[in-house]
């Protein structure tokens, strides 16, 4: 089932609430929920691999790195294959990939094969995560994409919640090789769906040789960069591996930049970026996620150390956040279809700052109904308001073609903003290492954090209202005016010009039909 052969890679048009649209759902949720998975669930088996396999806790904190390192460095470059080679044919590569890796994770008999393997992991994570959500852009009709992918926001968010959980009890009562051995079945239910229901889809105008030293630079700027932000935070500007990666990593991204603006065949294509809603998307995105990055990191440590959590009770604790984006996630993105993203794309950051606010409120003693229900409660209403329309925003900025590119570089801005705040925000709060065993230091630094997080996100909805056009989802193919060269034009309209899209037919007919009411008229 292919699409965009004739249409410049346009969606077939499934709906959301059909047998066929479900499918695609299901496979993309839970591809992208085996990422989100593994992202979380190690952290809590690093005590029982360490144990098993006599690691060093230099050769945990690489278990971990690996991943995040191999995923974060080709997302870009994931997203951009999809665009050329098919998004569903990637999509698999990378599902196959993880699992084939999961495996090889399962049966590590060293550390430093199991280091090996989780990087091999971050591949598959890496071909896998932005084509689950182009396949959404490139499959939905536009009516319906702002639904999908709020509900892809909200499954999705279940699987990281359900991480540490789950982690917990297959560690137990089976092993900590089942956390990946887990992985196995639900691949191949990902890998059957896709195959038998999800439809192709790709850039037909890709055309030329790949963009080799374009793919190479990006990857090698991306991976230097990562490594820097999650390696300098715990070893400090002194660790000179960590300081060259990403001095090295800026250089190859600027390279990169550079190499784009005059190559024929580029990766990533810069006009992308000429799309002012775009651009806006991703620095509502780089702020939000920012904030957001900083009460992952720190919410669920500064409810251990500093009001006696266990980390059961910890993990359980941010549930209602989950329950919350499950409920709304998906009605927020169908209200932003329909009034258009600016509103929720500002009042939603303001809630989750509200939330953060509540946050640092919260004093040790305090019972959980009292004082971390409320916090999480309103933090979870905003991220709900606010996930699938930025998502939808970013998507619907640029024309369908790119949807990969774009689902890359918005998982990338995502991803980068998260790690900036794990390696500024406690630093910028006066946290140290020690803080974060001394449960009233780190309360009093988790305090400062939430409002700079507050102030980061709040900053996002500034962006939004000056910068969002709320017409930006009626697009069907984008807020770049790009001609599609097809014969469809002639079809539809007597001169060989571009129809009107649906977006500006309304917009075209409510401006006559206000002229006809007009007094006088």
């Amino acid at each position: 089932m292919e699409a965009g052969a004739g249409a410049a890679g346009r969606a077939p048009g499934l709906g959301y609430a059909t047998a066929a649209g479900r499918w695609v759902l299901l496979a993309t949720v839970l591809g992208s929920g085996l990422a989100q998975l593994d992202a979380t669930v190690v952290n809590v088996a690093l005590p029982a691999i360490g144990r098993e396999l006599d690691a060093r806790v230099s050769d945990l904190q690489l278990v971990l790195t690996g991943y995040s390192v191999t995923l974060a460095a080709l997302i870009l470059l994931a997203g951009s294959l999809g665009d050329r080679l098919g998004r569903r044919r990637v999509f698999v590569v990378g599902v196959v990939w993880f699992v084939a890796a999961s495996l090889l994770c399962a049966l590590a008999w060293t550390v430093e094969v199991l280091v090996g393997a989780r990087m091999l992991q971050g591949i598959g994570g890496a071909l896998l995560t932005p084509g689950s959500l182009a396949i959404i852009e490139a499959s939905f009709r536009p009516a319906d994409r702002s639904k999908a992918i709020g509900a892809w926001a909200a499954l999705g968010g279940i699987a990281a919640a359900i991480g540490p959980l789950l982690g917990g009890y297959l560690i137990e009562a089976v092993s900590w090789r089942a956390i990946f051995l887990i992985n196995l079945p639900l691949g191949a239910v990902v890998v059957w769906t896709a195959a038998h229901h999800v439809p192709e889809s790709r850039d037909p105008t890709a055309t030329g040789r790949l963009d080799v030293a374009g793919a190479a630079l990006v990857t090698l700027g991306l991976a230097g960069t990562t490594y820097a932000l999650v390696e300098l935070p715990a070893r400090g500007l002194g660790f000179l591996p960590a300081a060259a990666s990403g001095i090295l990593g800026v250089a190859a991204l600027a390279g990169f930049l550079v190499l784009e603006r005059r190559t024929p065949n580029p990766m990533l294509p810069l006009t992308v970026f000429a799309s002012r809603q775009f651009a806006a998307a991703n620095l509502v995105c780089l702020a939000i996620y920012a904030g957001l990055g900083g009460v992952f990191f720190l919410l669920v440590v500064f409810l251990q150390t500093s009001l006696g959590y266990s980390p059961l009770q910890a993990g359980a604790a941010t549930l209602p956040v989950t329950f919350v984006m499950l409920a709304l996630s998906t009605r927020a993105g169908a209200l932003a279809q329909r009034i258009g993203p600016r509103v929720p794309l500002t009042v939603g950051p303001l809630v989750v700052a509200a939330g953060m606010i509540l946050m640092a409120f919260i004093e040790p003693g305090e019972t959980y109904v009292a004082a971390v229900l409320p916090a999480v409660t309103v933090f979870g209403l905003g991220l709900a308001a606010t996930v699938a329309p930025v998502t939808s925003t970013a998507l619907a900025a640029v024309d369908d073609r790119h949807s990969g590119v774009a689902s890359g570089v918005n998982n990338a801005v995502s991803r980068a903003a998260g790690l900036l705040a794990v390696a500024l925000l406690p630093p910028l709060a006066g946290l140290s290492g020690e803080d974060f065993e001394n449960g009233a230091a780190l309360a009093e630094g988790f305090r400062t954090a939430m409002f700079i997080a507050a102030g980061l996100v709040a900053l996002g909805a500034l962006v939004a209202w000056t910068m969002i056009r709320s017409d930006v989802l009626e697009d069907d193919d984008g807020g770049l005016d790009e001609a599609v060269p097809d014969e469809s034009h002639h079809r539809n309209c007597a001169v060989g010009g571009a129809p009107l899209r649906p977006g500006r037919r309304r917009r075209a007919v409510r401006e006559v039909r206000r002229v006809v009411r007009r007094p006088g008229r």
